[in-house]
């Protein structure tokens, strides 16, 4: 009869234990969707506010920012309340988060690119213009004499509308926090120790397919028109290879919202406590040998709420924690390599689909898809293979931390080869050639002037680029010379454009199209070889996740594990997420050869990078991080294995000590024994 009347907890917890570890996946799936899809809209959100990388970075850290304020006291105090719920509120204001990102859309007006056409001349218009003799309405228009108008241009044009975005992505980082430490700490609670590192890498699997999908969503949105619906898409000139191209990132936001917002559904139904897998059969041995929080999920209700803490008792214990958790030098040396390694990371990830469209020629939206399709998928297939390897050898720290190490080093062998795979500069009149075709790359916008476009009053400041039959690109159809244009739209060409001629091997055509000209043929196969040492160093990387998770898990007390990961999380995402895209941006913004121009006048967002200066930046920078994190994983696994030999030595102390116990036990009774049989015999 008890039997019988066990088996319905004993099922009824296994399923909840299940339930949680779906949720928790699909919750990661939803968080890890939301957050690349923001990564992938990077450059849409750049263009479409017109502002510089170092901005953009800033807008990127705010999410890291939202983590700051609150991930220390919700990864604390959360761990004695009720941790699914307080995850199903985290994702109620990350969904609130992603829904205010998108609101500037529309409460701004339409997107308004720099053009030398006039509308007229764009839509409807077959009738030849003058390039190159006419004196262009939208010229110098940085000197605005009036400031009124200046602020009633601002003001139409929606400059400031950044701020919702930056605003949102914190709401997504406070709503984000309580995610990983509680659910994590949940997880690893009530689970057999054998099956956490299992549980974790089919977790991250899932996961990582989150990403896979937002990348592959602002890929495709990367090519649909920013205001598609709302205007004349014939009345558009450039296309989603442009520059100025802004794709319709404020939809993802909407959809990326929404899945969110499903994802905090199951974790209203789930418990505070399970019990501990495995042991739901003998519910009292499992009372002795639980944890704390265990042991309140058997106790009587009135017994249960003498036991809940007060705020005041929580909040004095708080600090003599966080005390005691930096003492252990293990966990202070891992989270300082893991911050390191972050910070190149996140640079990495930040600009990598800039880096491809300006190093190799790539679309944006072929760059965000490429990096989907590829790179992610190799990455979830490297964090299960960490987890199977773990739960096949039966890896202990030590081992677990000589599959990281092994990892981080091979993965900094490919990536240091990436920095010298690259493509010819693309070639643009007056910035990275001259305008005879002799390689020059030049900072100073007076050499976009030459003596073939000197009598046709041309702006420096505009970018409207054209490409010549010859290969070459100029930076407007005035700056190329051109004298007339026939046709319409994305179609118009322009005719008789005198720096044509200039070149030392003239075109036999002088004509040139709207558009920036392609690369040379020979950087598709350097691109193939940079994307397969990319997708080979990510496998191989992600290999190493899963077991340094291990040893950070295994490295601290099992009372303070969800502040250690609390912790964990506000040092890195703090300093290892919000600096990284600042301080990136702004060395790759020092290298931009061509600004844009705003709407009302000031510099907008960067055109045309000089390839060379942006490649040996970018990746030095990553590399250097990398080499420096590789260095301290050296330091970390030397203090692990002097630890795990002081733990051995221990064990043979205390096994020496239960044994000379032992014998001196049995010498004692063997004494007692001849003792009692002395004083029978001399009783008889």
């Amino acid at each position: 009869m008890s039997v019988e009347s066990n088996k319905p907890p004993r099922d009824s917890c296994c399923s909840k234990l299940k339930l949680f570890l779906a949720a928790m996946a699909f919750v990661y799936f939803a968080k890890a969707f939301g957050g690349a899809y923001m990564k992938s809209s990077i450059t849409q959100i750049e263009r479409r506010f017109d502002i510089p990388s170092s901005l953009i970075g800033v807008i990127d850290g705010s999410f890291e920012m939202g983590n700051l304020l609150v991930i220390a006291f919700v990864s604390y105090f959360g761990a004695k309340l009720h941790r699914p719920r307080l995850i199903a509120i985290g994702c109620l204001v990350m969904a609130v988060g992603s829904y205010l990102i998108s609101l500037p859309h529309f409460l701004q007006g339409p997107y308004k690119y720099e053009t030398s056409m006039t509308p007229s001349s764009a839509i409807n218009s077959t009738e030849s213009i003058l390039p190159c003799s006419s004196n262009h309405s939208l010229t110098d228009v940085d000197d605005i004499p009036d400031l009124t108008a200046r602020a009633d241009c601002e003001k139409a044009a929606g400059s400031s509308m950044w701020i919702y975005v930056f605003l949102g992505n914190m709401l997504r980082g406070i709503g984000e926090t309580p995610i990983m430490p509680l659910g994590v700490s949940y997880l690893d609670d009530f689970s057999k120790e054998e099956n956490t590192p299992f549980y974790l890498a089919c977790i991250h699997t899932v996961g990582i397919l989150g990403p896979m999908f937002g990348y592959m969503m602002g890929s495709f949105l990367a090519k649909i028109y920013v205001d598609v619906g709302f205007v004349n898409l014939d009345s558009v000139t450039i296309n989603y290879k442009d520059s100025r191209w802004v794709g319709a990132w404020w939809l993802g936001f909407i959809a990326t919202g929404t899945i969110i917002l499903l994802s905090s559904i199951p974790f209203w139904f789930l418990p505070k406590y399970l019990p501990k897998q495995g042991k739901e059969k003998d519910q009292s041995k499992s009372l002795e040998l639980a944890t704390e929080a265990e042991q309140d999920n058997f106790l009587p209700d009135q017994e249960h709420e003498e036991k809940e803490a007060t705020f005041q008792e929580m909040a004095k214990d708080f600090i003599p924690s966080l005390k005691r958790l930096f003492r252990n030098s293990i966990y202070s040396l891992m989270i300082l390599t893991y911050l390191v390694a972050v910070n190149g990371f996140m640079g990495m990830i930040t600009f990598k689909p800039k880096f491809l469209e300006q190093i190799y020629g790539q679309s944006a939206s072929k760059a965000i898809f490429l990096i989907g399709i590829l790179n992610l998928p190799a990455v979830a297939l490297g964090i299960i293979t960490g987890g199977f390897v773990l739960k096949r050898f039966k890896l202990g720290v030590i081992g677990a931390a000589r599959v990281s190490i092994t990892a981080s080093l091979c993965a900094f062998c490919l990536l240091a080869v990436q920095v010298f795979l690259h493509c010819e500069s693309a070639e643009v009149a007056g910035l990275t050639v001259t305008y005879q075709g002799i390689p020059d790359i030049s900072y100073e916008p007076q050499t976009l002037l030459s003596q073939c476009n000197a009598g046709c009053s041309c702006s420096m400041k505009q970018w409207d680029p054209v490409c010549a039959y010859n290969g070459m690109t100029y930076a407007s159809p005035c700056l190329a010379g051109c004298q007339t244009s026939t046709g319409t739209g994305k179609e118009m060409v322009f005719h008789n454009c005198s720096c044509i001629t200039e070149m030392i091997s003239p075109s036999q055509n002088t004509s040139a199209v709207l558009g920036q000209c392609s690369r040379k043929s020979n950087c598709d196969r350097v691109f193939k070889i940079y994307m397969a040492l990319s997708v080979v160093g990510s496998f191989i990387s992600a290999c190493g996740g899963t077991p340094g998770y291990i040893v950070l898990l295994r490295s601290i007390q099992r009372d303070l594990k969800a502040l250690a990961l609390g912790m964990q999380t506000l040092i890195v995402r703090t300093l290892g997420g919000i600096p990284p895209p600042i301080y990136f941006g702004a060395l790759i913004d020092r290298t931009c050869l061509k600004w844009g121009t705003k709407q009302c006048g000031g510099r907008g967002a960067c055109r045309l990078y000089d390839a060379d200066a942006f490649r040996w930046t970018f990746m030095g920078l990553i590399i250097g991080l990398y080499l420096l994190s590789n260095m301290m994983w050296g330091g970390l696994y030397r203090k692990l294995v002097q630890r795990q030999k002081k733990l051995a030595l221990r064990e043979q102390a205390k096994e020496k000590g239960l044994e000379e116990n032992r014998v001196n036990g049995h010498a004692n009774i063997n004494i007692a024994q001849n003792k009692d049989n002395t004083d029978k015999e001399s009783t008889i």
